[in-house]
């Protein structure tokens, strides 16, 4: 008897957090970001990437580079292949350029560092994210740059990535509370 009380009012509670959190649903130019931020520790990377001379003084969007981010969990980090498309004839003559090259030319990749890390317990899937701020709401996809800013900060403004935001799970859930996110803790932990 006591297992069947459990059983009921744990269904009952995920009914209550899936109709409150599913109710709330906002569309991206409403939705709204998640407060607080992160003073963390400087991840070096092999290469000095500078996302602001990319994103906002050239206008490559995101997803240019990080194709997955559309269609899977992770974002992805571009090809060597993809940077070279550009950077065979653009800016030869910069020291980072030619750091870039060299790992070209000997079929190498940087050994890039991940900045925006999550433990191994929480899945969480850019494709998902892109779907419901960008494509389900007819967003503009030249501005996904703000979307991404939500748990990115403005890389558009920063040399090398950091991590600005907590990216801890209160954070999150603040972000579904306010944006009518799931509120079911088996969407996020598998």
């Amino acid at each position: 008897m006591k297992a069947l009380k459990y059983l009921l009012a744990s269904s009952l509670i995920s009914v209550f957090l899936v109709v409150s959190f599913g109710l709330n649903s906002v569309s991206a130019k409403e939705a709204i970001p998640p407060g607080g931020s992160h003073d963390g520790v400087d991840v070096p990377q092999p290469i000095e990437f500078p996302h602001n001379i990319h994103v906002e003084d050239n206008g490559i969007n995101c997803m240019y580079c990080h194709t997955y981010a559309r269609r899977s969990k992770v974002a992805g980090i571009p090809p060597t292949s993809k940077c070279m498309g550009c950077h065979k004839i653009i800016a030869t003559d910069k020291p980072r350029i030619q750091k870039l090259t060299e790992y070209w030319t000997k079929g190498e990749s940087p050994r890039w560092k991940k900045v925006h890390d999550l433990p191994d317990f929480v899945h969480f899937t850019h494709e998902r994210h892109i779907k419901r701020f960008v494509f389900d709401q007819d967003y503009p996809v030249e501005d996904v740059k703000e979307i991404c800013a939500f748990c990115h900060g403005q890389l558009k403004e920063m040399t090398v990535a950091n991590k600005v935001k907590p990216l801890n799970m209160g954070w999150c859930v603040s972000c579904h509370e306010a944006n009518g996110g799931p509120g079911d803790c088996w969407k996020c932990h598998k």
